[in-house]
């Protein structure tokens, strides 16, 4: 089975940026012209795209709109899209805009009754972000921690008809630790729903790694750091996903 290969773009205040450990005080400029990075990876063969909202996040309502339209217009593939996408009406508004995917974290816990009428009313369009800390989930852009396991809320939408989910080891992200690739499975093997894999790649050995357990329920992995860093390049990434 193909690994979707994800690069990411992170908003913060109309800039590229990756974060430590989804600390916005930790946050690494990578350019200013969101839109000319998704060209650049366009270019590099990318045929999806991870866009993260991080002011969005920690709001709860879209801050980087004009970025992300900018994004859409300019990349030709599908565009994933997540932070602060927490009612009916911005979900509308993103699918309206072109964006392929969203990524619902938070309302996933706190309304799951709202992810599941989305899910039904978009099929294929909802994506569950899992975002863990010590295998708890963390929401409000990873600045809560709460008392719900990663398998306990995946299993709460093992019949909602959600894309995938999204599992990110919120202590490995930004930080080049490498990707949880244990959790990422246990989690694969654990539900129905593919998964995606996210935080900490650090090179192309992770994705030779996810790329192996396709068949356990492992969709795609989103990389960015690796990529701003010169550590990981995109399209061998692609290929090594492709050849999966």
């Amino acid at each position: 089975m193909t690994l979707i290969v994800f690069p990411a773009i992170d908003l913060k205040a109309g800039q590229v940026v990756r974060l430590a450990e989804g600390d916005m005080a930790r946050a690494t400029i990578y350019g200013d012209d969101p839109a000319h990075q998704a060209q650049l990876f366009a270019e590099a063969g990318a045929q999806h795209l991870h866009v993260v909202d991080l002011d969005g996040a920690f709001a709860g309502e879209s801050r980087n709109g004009d970025a992300v339209r900018a994004i859409v217009e300019r990349f030709p593939g599908h565009v994933q899209l997540g932070g602060g996408i927490r009612t009916r009406e911005s979900v509308e508004r993103w699918f309206d805009l072109g964006v392929a995917r969203v990524v619902i974290g938070t309302a996933a816990l706190e309304d799951p009754a709202f992810v599941r009428a989305a899910a039904a009313d978009f099929p294929g369009g909802i994506v569950v972000a899992v975002d863990a800390r010590d295998g708890f989930v963390a929401t409000k852009g990873w600045a809560d921690v709460s008392d719900v396991t990663v398998v306990d809320l995946a299993r709460r939408f093992e019949d909602a008809g959600v894309a995938a989910l999204l599992f990110t080891d919120v202590g490995r992200d930004g930080m080049l630790k490498g990707c949880n690739i244990e959790a990422t499975v246990d989690l694969a093997r654990a539900v129905t729903i593919p998964v995606i894999a996210s935080g900490g790649v650090k090179g192309l050995a992770d994705i030779h790694l996810l790329a192996l357990h396709g068949r356990d329920g492992v969709e795609g992995v989103i990389t960015g750091r690796a990529l701003y860093d010169g550590r990981l390049d995109l399209a061998t990434a692609l290929s090594v996903g492709a050849a999966a």
